[in-house]
């Protein structure tokens, strides 16, 4: 049976970590095990293959378990199977291989024992009553063989029962679980509450190559930019009409932003975070190789900042817009000074990969690590100014409020933490989520926002399937929201506060009333969402896809 090298085995993994939503995990492995080094052609493995690799190895033991017949005659190293049978043909497929080889195998055994016996007759030929000894030698292991595979189908049935009583708990603790999430009633059969939105009021925009992790709308004008894993960004032009598939006839303005040189993108170069200066006139793209670079709106690469060693998770501007802060797997912050486009000063604090980085007003910011650390930092300081002790696993995001007082984390610990500056514990801690929670985002409410007679909210997004809404000047939650059926990768505040988008695994785009907690609007796409995101009107939604598109749409009430 041929062997699955390490480097196979590594693939494998971190196209199942992609596949599953799992984009930092994705992104660490792939760079520290060089996948993009080993040569193996991504487009030749398909979807899901460690899952059926995993499958098939299981239908591989229990084949072999339950071989019949003369088992204890076949040899221990028992490989009827070459790997890649077992990863294409399915159980009968393999089961007919068996019997077919094993009938070979036969075949070839009574050959040899048919020699051996006439040597053995040849010897008893001489020796009294070697027949005699033979017939009750050959009968006593007949017996013993009959016994054997009673047992063996007496054990058999236990397992089967075993097997049986498994698949009912396993059952239960789903029906269960699912009753559950949220900690509330079971999620709300969205087709009844909200209003599907349909296929032909969707603008799909085609043309990157692999999945969309990013996209983020220009603060000023109709652009809308997408990163992608096929190493390009792209700058779309959407026109003030009502989005529709009828759009798609007519030629779009796209402008490509290529991360590479020559014809074949390189994986080394996944565009992993964008984001557009206050004015909209530059974006800056974060890539897997380390790189950060600037482009204007027509899609001109005006620069390339050179210096950290690893790929760069977080991107963001200052609202003054003369520095641009980035967060890389090489464990450093860097600040970067947009006159000159020169390292401002790069802050080495963390013990583990830097997973976002965040603005607290135009000279200080928050960071946060795979190292559970918070660190708050200000531009010309050597050490932190403040450190926030507290999640007990990786922090995977960190916000600020509006007025720059409370910062926001969320963490794979599964609890939410709002942090002040003027304590060193946390001021609220919210524990009720049930697995990681992946992102979080402010409510642009209440004092130094345009909404500032309404309060302020906190919204977490967790692989638990839900949202929850917190109020925290009380810290409370306010509202579960329960309608998606897998992990939420994104969720997005409108302009006004009044209104919530979430994107998840389960391919759906919801759009939710914050002041009743309730699906108002639904698309069913093809593909896990990775990002949603409001235009500045809050008139249009967007939101990027697994299956390599950019979808848009109006949202009017």
């Amino acid at each position: 049976m041929g062997v699955l090298t390490a480097a196979e085995l590594n693939f494998l993994v971190f196209r199942y970590l992609q596949e599953s939503g799992f984009i930092h995990a994705a992104f660490t492995l792939g760079y520290e095990a060089g996948i993009h080094k080993g040569g193996i052609d991504g487009n030749a493995v398909p979807p899901g293959a460690l899952i059926t690799i995993v499958q098939k190895g299981l239908q591989y033991i229990e084949l072999e378990a339950n071989t019949e017949e003369n088992d204890e005659e076949i040899e221990k190293d028992f490989a009827l199977l070459e790997p890649i049978e077992i990863i294409t043909k399915d159980v009968e497929e393999l089961q007919q291989l068996v019997k077919k080889r094993k009938r070979e195998r036969s075949q070839t055994d009574r050959e040899k024992d048919r020699g051996k016996e006439k040597e053995r007759n040849e010897e008893h030929e001489w020796r009294p009553g070697g027949e005699r000894e033979r017939d009750r030698h050959d009968k006593e292991k007949e017996q013993v063989r009959e016994k054997d595979k009673s047992e063996k189908d007496r054990e058999h049935e236990k397992e089967k029962e075993k097997e049986k009583q498994h698949t009912e708990r396993i059952d239960k603790i789903k029906h269960d679980e699912d009753s559950l999430a949220g900690g509330g009633p079971t999620p709300m059969d969205v087709s009844v509450t909200a209003q599907e939105i349909s296929s032909t009021d969707v603008t799909v925009l085609e043309g990157h190559s692999s999945e969309v992790f990013a996209c983020a709308w220009s603060p000023t004008g109709s652009l809308l930019a997408s990163g992608s894993g096929d190493s390009t960004a792209r700058i779309w032009t959407i026109p003030d009409g009502p989005c529709g598939s009828n759009m798609q006839s007519s030629p779009l303005g796209v402008h490509v932003l290529k991360h590479f040189k020559g014809r074949t993108n390189e994986k080394s170069k996944d565009v992993t975070t964008l984001d557009w200066n206050g004015e909209g006139t530059l974006l800056a793209t974060g890539s897997y190789d380390g790189q950060a670079r600037i482009w204007s709106r027509d899609g001109e690469l005006k620069q390339t900042l050179f210096k950290h060693k690893g790929p760069i998770f977080s991107l963001k501007w200052n609202k003054k817009g003369d520095y641009l802060l980035s967060g890389s797997v090489d464990k450093t912050a860097i600040v970067w000074d947009t006159k000159t486009w020169e390292c401002k000063q790069q802050f080495e604090f963390h013990s583990a990969p830097t997973l976002d980085v965040d603005w607290r007003n135009n000279n200080s910011f928050a960071t946060c690590s795979t190292d559970s650390m918070i660190y708050v930092c200000k531009i010309g300081e050597q050490r932190p100014v403040k450190s926030f002790i507290g999640h007990q696993s990786e922090v995977n995001a960190i916000k600020w409020d509006p007025t720059g007082s409370l910062l926001a984390s969320c963490s794979d610990d599964g609890t939410a933490k709002i942090w002040s500056m003027k304590q060193d514990k946390c001021v609220f801690d919210f524990k009720e989520h049930t697995k990681e929670i992946y992102t979080i985002r402010w409510s642009p409410t209440g004092p130094g926002t345009n909404n500032p007679n309404q309060q302020l909210l906190l919204a977490s997004a967790s692989f638990d399937s839900t949202i929850k809404l917190w109020e925290v000047e009380q810290g409370r939650l306010l509202y579960s929201l329960a309608g998606h059926r897998q992990p939420v990768y994104s969720v997005a505040f409108s302009p006004d506060g009044e209104y919530l988008a979430s994107g998840s695994l389960d391919q759906c785009l919801h759009i939710w009333s914050v002041k009743e907690g309730r699906i108002l609007k639904t698309y069913r796409g093809t593909g896990g969402i990775f990002e949603v995101c409001w235009n500045k009107e809050g008139s249009k939604i967007a939101a990027c896809f697994s299956n390599n598109t950019v979808c848009v749409m109006d949202f009017r009430m």
